[in-house]
């Protein structure tokens, strides 16, 4: 029996929760589109899954305790209960003590359902048969209900798997086992959360007219974020070019403080809360008396000789002696309600020194940097057996991410390795033999592969203590993904590839093994499917962020930013974000020199939005009236009877064109130059907004896909919105109307061989559900977003280049955005499109095995 989401109302104090309020639904008949699903996990009194269809314009929804099962044997209650609105498909949070519900929700599923027959009869009827298309779940269900009753009137049904393509016996797989985080925030809930809540989504992007980002030397009172990502140092073999400072390489645990209202959290590196491990140190935090802070050091124990122990450091959380544990403070990103990052580093270690000072603080400490060569620091640092120094760029903000203005040198070489097997002791020796170790080839990868072993580093107490771990995780077949050599696997008992262990060794050979590795410890801080062999990388390889253009205040507010002057920087451009008119400047002229070699030579359009991303939008394709500073007016005859094309190849003409309102960049697929010769063709996948992101990167393999099988290469980048493009370079050989005509053939192929992923008509009503392969970008006048692009749209994501291995980790079309880009560009070894070339020919033979005759 339906209900009504009245139901959901009178359950729930809007004053309170966060969750969304019922909305009015629209008169009439209900619009034509994709079916939305979601599966919410809860963690309240007891931890269940909320799963919601919509439908007749709200969330029919049931309760199961269980979750869903792709065993066709296993039939999951499901209680059905009051219909929610179409808006909490998207609530992720927590819901206070004492309200209905409370307790923490993320998404832990989402995209479309597509029913089979009438779904509206079907669910009055009791037996809905459908299929997912989610993130995690695909393939054919059913909702049925029985004459069971449950507690009160509510209606007791079964969530069924159909025994299809995607089932999976339930010995053999438990999806909700596998994957229990959300496929939004990666958020975990209940027993098996890493880290901390999560935070209240229609709360956290409230941000006022302030914005938590600042220019180089500024400090913002911006809201504090709840989370916090440590910069991370790269390893090399020598410093580069520059001014910088050192400090130990301390042996112990990377720790993030947040006070917040006089309350002290303590996180480690990947946001496991460990307070309760270090309640000694929270209270001494909180005695310094600070307001909203984030601070980052590093918790650590002193041997005998005042050196740091990481085996004592382990002793002293294995035993609950945190009384003998120092945390040495290195940054404070945020200090006392103010954002330092985008202070310089002297300035942000000035004030976090001061604020140690003067208070009683025994667990405490600041640590202390030195203004000295390298090599003598490094010599020091080894002749005391330290594990090598740290050093950082005089002057670098503070960036949540790798990056080359924090560099580690090491005395001998270390790392973490996943433990992978072990092998019987010889002799005398009790527990193991040896430690198999291994390493993944990229951070979250699937490929383990064989890094040597360890046999040496152990006492009788960690002997034991690690067998017994060891056994825990036993497996019947390797986790590596060559095979070892008969000889090498001889004997070998494996594991899980779960634990992690921290080695110190000689070198690497040629075939990529440790040798003279020791054992140092095990380590419970860093995952082991992010364990990565780590290689020094030389200084000249280093890729240092630009220094940040000059700046200058001036006359009625206005700043002058390469020479532009910006009025009205501080008009908020994007409510979402908080992000101010001059920041857009500064992040253009920071990403110069990635952006304008994709500007120069081509046509540019603009979308402008003078009122920011709220109001009304522009586009604008020619000159007309509108003077944009320093922008190139080029020759009339490109675009005859119209105004002159616009072409940015400077940093003052970017600039220019944010003064003027603009906050998207298009480019042609022709250069000026030879305008009627197309160089790239370009294949814009455009899905329904339901489809879910899995949907996307499926369609994004399956169209590179034929392009291989035709010969042709692309390259990706995100759209920045919900689709990818895909663009491939063309020699200037073809005019527009073939290029065009070539990318319809492509579409129409991917349409006729896969109707129900793909269509090539436009319009909303025909990709309900589907993907539109939008080969319209291709013809003489039309545009597409340039890379590097801001996106017009809340929270200004970027369109960005990929490398196509890529792929399969995004999160998301808009994963970059304005405010985080930065820690992409200063993590990346090499541009994404280095080996971009313009060389291939569109030929009769690739026209004809799309099963189309070639344009004329």
């Amino acid at each position: 029996m339906a209900r009504s989401s009245s139901e959901y109302d009178r359950k729930r104090n809007f004053d309170i929760t966060s969750e969304p309020r019922e909305a009015a639904r629209p008169a009439g008949r209900a619009k034509a589109g994709a079916l939305g699903f979601v599966i919410q996990k809860h963690d309240a009194r007891h931890l269940h899954y909320d799963f919601r269809l919509e439908l007749d314009g709200t969330l029919k929804s049931w309760a199961v305790p269980k979750g869903p099962s792709l065993d066709p044997k296993d039939k999951r209650l499901a209680v059905h209960v009051e219909d929610h609105p179409l808006g909490y498909a998207d609530f992720e949070g927590s819901i206070p003590a004492g309200q209905y519900g409370a307790g923490d929700v993320i998404v832990w599923d989402r995209g479309i359902w597509q029913p089979h027959g009438d779904p509206s009869a079907a669910y009055k009827a009791g037996k809905l048969t459908f299929t997912l298309v989610g993130e995690k779940l695909s393939g054919d269900w059913s909702l049925v209900r029985t004459r069971l009753r449950g507690s009160g009137d509510k209606e007791q049904w079964l969530l069924i798997k159909q025994d299809d393509e995607v089932a999976r016996p339930a010995e053999e797989y438990d999806i909700v086992s596998a994957e229990p985080a959300s496929v939004i925030s990666g958020a975990h809930v209940g027993s098996d959360a890493p880290a901390a809540r999560p935070r209240t989504a229609k709360r956290a992007t409230k941000t006022g007219s302030k914005t938590s980002r600042a220019g180089k030397g500024e400090e913002t009172e911006a809201g504090m974020p709840d989370s916090l990502a440590p910069q991370l140092a790269t390893l090399v073999e020598a410093p580069p070019a520059g001014d910088w400072r050192y400090e130990i390489k301390f042996d112990g645990y990377r720790i993030l403080a947040r006070i917040r209202d006089g309350v002290v959290r303590l996180y480690t590196r990947n946001g496991n809360d460990w307070t309760a491990r270090l309640p000694l140190q929270a209270r001494d935090l909180a005695a310094l008396e600070l307001g909203d802070s984030w601070l980052d050091g590093e918790v650590v124990v002193l041997d005998d000789d005042g050196l740091p122990s990481f085996q004592g450091l382990q002793n002293a959380f294995d035993i609950g002696r945190s009384h003998s544990i120092l945390y040495y403070l290195f940054d404070a990103p945020y200090l006392d309600g103010r954002d330092l990052r985008q202070q310089p580093l002297e300035a942000r270690r000035a004030a976090l020194e001061k604020a140690l000072k003067g208070h009683k603080r025994s667990l405490l400490r600041f640590s202390q940097d030195f203004d000295a060569s390298h090599e003598s620091i490094l010599d020091s640092a080894c002749a005391m057996s330290l594990e090598g120094v740290i050093g950082k760029r005089a002057g670098s903000p503070y960036r949540s991410a790798r990056s080359s203005d924090w560099i580690k040198l090491k005395c001998r070489r270390r790392q973490e390795f996943v433990i992978v097997g072990y092998t019987a002791p010889k002799g005398s020796r009790s527990g193991f033999g040896a430690l198999l170790l291994a390493v993944h080839d990229e951070p979250g990868g699937d490929e383990l592969r064989y890094a040597g072993r360890v046999g040496t580093g152990f006492d009788e107490a960690r002997l034991a203590d690690i067998l017994g771990r060891l056994q825990a995780i036993a497996r019947d077949n390797s986790p590596l993904t060559k095979a070892l050599a008969a000889g090498q696997r001889r004997g070998v008992h494996w594991v899980e590839p779960q634990l992690v262990a921290e080695v110190e060794f000689a070198e690497w050979t040629g075939d990529a093994i440790v040798r003279q590795a020791a054992f140092i410890a095990l380590r419970s801080d860093k995952p082991a499917e992010q364990i990565v062999r780590e290689q020094p990388r030389s200084a000249a390889s280093l890729k240092k962020a630009p220094e940040p253009v000059a700046e200058q205040a001036g006359e009625g507010g206005r700043r002058t930013l390469a020479k532009v002057s910006i009025s009205h920087p501080q008009r908020v451009i994007d409510d979402q974000s908080g992000t101010q008119k001059l920041e857009l400047a500064r992040y253009y002229a920071d990403v110069s020199e990635w952006v304008l070699p994709h500007l120069q030579g081509r046509p540019v359009s603009l979308l402008r939005a003078p009122e920011g991303v709220g109001g009304e939008l522009f586009f604008q394709k020619h000159a007309e009236r509108l003077a944009i500073p320093n922008i190139r007016h080029l020759d009339p005859s490109l675009d005859p009877g119209h105004a002159r094309l616009m072409e940015i190849d400077t940093l003052e003409a970017l600039v220019g064109a944010v003064q003027m309102g603009a906050i998207e960049l298009h480019t042609w697929g022709a250069t000026s130059e030879r305008i009627e010769r197309p160089d790239r063709l370009i294949l814009d996948l455009d899905p329904d907004p339901k489809l879910p992101w899995k949907a996307m990167q499926e369609a994004t393999r399956l169209t590179l896909a034929v392009l291989d099988e035709l010969g042709l290469q692309a390259w990706l980048k995100t759209s920045g919105g919900k689709g990818m493009h895909l663009v491939i370079p063309l020699a200037r050989h073809a005019g527009w109307d073939e290029v065009k005509g070539f990318g319809k053939a492509i579409a129409s192929f991917l349409a006729r061989q896969l109707p129900e992923r793909f269509v090539d008509k436009m319009g909303p009503k025909n990709r309900v559900g589907r993907i539109f392969i939008d080969y319209l970008r291709n013809q003489r006048g039309a545009s597409t977003v340039c890379a590097y692009s801001v996106r017009a749209r809340p929270g200004l994501p970027v369109s960005v280049p990929i490398e196509r291995d890529e792929l399969e980790r995004l999160k998301g079309s808009a994963q970059w955005t304005l405010g985080n880009l930065r820690q992409r560009l200063d993590g990346l070894d090499r541009d994404p499109w280095h080996d971009y070339t313009a060389r291939q020919r569109i030929t009769r033979a690739m026209w004809e095995r799309l099963e189309s005759p070639p344009e004329a």
